[in-house]
């Protein structure tokens, strides 16, 4: 392996290894407070982790642990959200949320919710009789024995916003690296080298938000790791659009003490979203899909909504989560090591990315020396892919269009391409653009996507051999 030594002025104030949602915001937050920061991928995209499956829910933190980190970092996170959203064409689908009870024991533990709710600072919640879950839903199963609003929980596009933090990274002067697995570390007392398979960088602080890989990369850093990834798997099922006239608030379960449970909700992109489950695994890397689990995420969401049992299935998919030995975020500074650690981030993150960005650089900035704020920062423009905003497609003298499934178009793609993060794979360019995500998958439309990126993506465009990553 050559590794090339960057000039020697190029010195990095911040390493942020792993372009998940954390990553990307954490290194848009210390891009804009002035640090110079080198985001290091292992995979050939962004969002090639644990980041690119998720049932996309923008979180209150209602049912959070009580004056948790995680709380704080999702509320914060929230607000945040909302105040970009608008600048930068990120969407946001308002449905609100119900928790519904379908037995007595559930029924009696909605009380205990709901007061979590308010000590969290949630005030807005309110208890639903069957009748008015009916009134909110009238097409829910009519078992429902009642429910607690949560009137501000909604829906997003889970891939523009990381993508969007990650490009104004970018526009403002941080360098993204891809295809750069930390494979050894060396810490000379003031900085940081971290070999990659291509490159050498050199910073002074490095962050770790490595996801599925964060204690791996912890014990390449380090040489040792305070905690274990325990992969676990989420599968899902999408329905297709026209599923959507069926419901219009998301439907969340009485949580256990293990999971929160299989969520019934509306996608920003039309359809509707069944899952996750929660299975724990070794394997850091394949989610595989089960045909059994896959029938009881059917079967389950014709329960909830009878309707859904008559609609088709668009799709499906699988996730990995990097759960660890403990439910608390694991976020560590080793002041005399120049590190820290974004750990155990698991499906909360999307929610609690911008908040951990803003909690890293607390820390960071109390340890560190000072930097100056960028004064006018550049703004990236997102592309709309949500289905109830106007699309590129309905816009007057717009491309020809090529995935007639997502109503995807020729200029949509090829901005995608050379965009300020262009796709590095096809993963990447369908969570982009929606391109071969719909109906079809890409019978049709596959080939001439295809003939459009020849030689611009890293892997080969077969829809059929793309990992069942996103809806």
């Amino acid at each position: 392996m050559t590794h090339h030594p960057p000039p020697a002025d190029d010195l990095f104030d911040v390493a942020v290894i792993g372009a998940g949602v954390v990553g990307c915001a954490v290194a848009r937050r210390f891009t804009l407070h002035g640090a110079k920061v080198a985001v290091l991928e292992r995979g050939t995209d962004i969002l090639s982790g644990a980041s690119k499956a998720n049932s996309a829910i923008l979180h209150t933190g209602f049912d959070a642990p009580e004056q948790s980190l995680e709380l704080a970092c999702m509320q914060s996170g929230y607000e945040e959200y909302l105040g970009i959203a608008h600048g930068m064409n990120l969407g946001l689908l308002e449905t609100g949320a119900m928790v519904v009870a379908w037995t007595p024991e559930e029924l009696a533990r909605l009380d205990a919710i709901e007061a979590q709710a308010r000590a969290n600072g949630v005030t807005d919640v309110s208890r639903m009789t069957p009748a008015e879950v009916l009134q909110r839903e009238p097409h829910i199963n009519p078992r429902a024995m009642g429910g607690l609003l949560v009137p501000r929980e909604h829906v997003i596009d889970p891939w523009s916003a990381p993508l969007a933090y990650i490009t104004q990274a970018v526009q403002n002067g941080a360098r993204l690296l891809r295809n750069a697995e930390v494979l050894r570390a060396t810490d000379t007392g003031s900085e940081w080298h971290l070999s990659t398979p291509h490159h050498d960088v050199r910073a002074r602080f490095v962050i770790n938000c490595a996801g599925l890989y964060g204690d791996h990369v912890e014990q390449r850093l380090l040489g040792t790791s305070s905690f274990n990834i325990l992969p676990r798997k989420g599968q899902f099922v999408v329905f297709d659009k026209a599923a959507s006239s069926l419901l219009r608030t998301i439907l969340l379960p009485v949580p256990t003490e293990r999971t929160k449970g299989v969520v019934l909700t509306r996608t920003a992109f039309g359809n509707v979203l069944v899952g996750p489950t929660a299975q724990e695994q070794t394997d850091r890397d394949h989610a595989a899909l089960d045909e059994a689990t896959l029938q009881a995420l059917i079967r389950k969401a014709g329960e909830l909504v009878p309707g859904l049992d008559r609609m088709p299935v668009t799709a499906t998919y699988a996730g990995l989560r990097p759960a660890t030995e403990s439910k608390a975020y694991r976020v560590q500074l080793d002041l005399a090591r120049r590190y820290l650690l974004v750990g155990g981030i698991r499906s909360t993150g999307l929610t609690a990315a911008l908040g951990l960005a803003t909690h890293a650089f607390a820390l960071y900035a109390g340890a560190q020396a000072p930097h100056f704020p960028i004064e006018r920062p550049m703004r990236p423009l997102m592309p709309n892919l949500c289905e109830h905003r106007p699309r590129a497609w309905q816009a007057p003298g717009a491309s020809p269009i090529v995935c007639h499934c997502e109503l995807v178009t020729e200029d949509e793609i090829t901005a995608a391409m050379e965009s300020d993060v262009p796709a590095g794979d096809f993963g990447g360019l369908r969570r982009r653009t929606r391109v071969c995500m719909g109906r079809c998958q890409g019978f049709y439309c596959g080939a001439r996507v295809a003939a459009m990126t020849a030689g611009h993506l890293a892997n080969a465009l077969a829809c059929e051999e793309v990992e069942h990553d996103a809806y």
